[in-house]
């Protein structure tokens, strides 16, 4: 029996945005393929939540600036995220039963997952150059960095808008 394919199975997924798109976006297009190759072969669909839970994780913080300054200020959250999704992946290597292809796809995701962690040491690390920097032009209350400041100054028209700005200098 077929079952139909869901529209959506990444949760926090209420964009324009495809889940097509999120999975290339953090995965590449090869694990898109490699995840249409798989859907035929689910029994449960366990592995799949799991993956599609933790490419929603992703994918929220990475379009939610308040999300993002939440994880900075509050390391003990961010680990116990990046702690989830770790164990998340483990459980997708336990129930892959030697499949090649499930572990080249995790082998995708913990880069996914890497990036993801390493972005917020990246992004203090940028803040600190840019008040440097800025400090020698204009006022440090000018520099802003709040997600208020950002979500505002984002200026695509549509519902894509997928970049924020990393700061607003006024």
């Amino acid at each position: 029996m077929n079952h139909p394919v869901k529209i959506r199975e990444i949760p926090y997924n209420y964009t324009s945005f495809s889940d097509r798109e999120i999975v290339i976006r953090f995965l590449g297009l090869e694990m898109w393929d490699a995840l249409e190759t798989l859907r035929s072969k689910r029994k449960t669909g366990r592995s799949a939540r799991m993956l599609f839970e933790i490419l929603g994780d992703l994918w929220i913080v990475s379009r939610n600036p308040f999300l993002q300054d939440d994880l900075l200020n509050h390391p003990k959250r961010l680990d116990a995220l990046l702690d989830t999704m770790t164990r998340r992946i483990q459980l997708i290597v336990d129930r892959a039963k030697g499949n090649p292809l499930v572990f080249r796809l995790v082998e995708k995701l913990r880069e996914a997952v890497a990036r993801f962690a390493a972005w917020f040491p990246q992004r203090e690390a940028l803040r600190r150059q840019a008040r440097h920097a800025f400090a020698r032009v204009t006022r440090p209350d000018n520099i802003d960095f709040t997600p208020m400041a950002r979500v505002a100054h984002i200026t695509d028209a549509t519902d894509w808008r997928v970049e924020c700005p990393a700061m607003v200098l006024k």
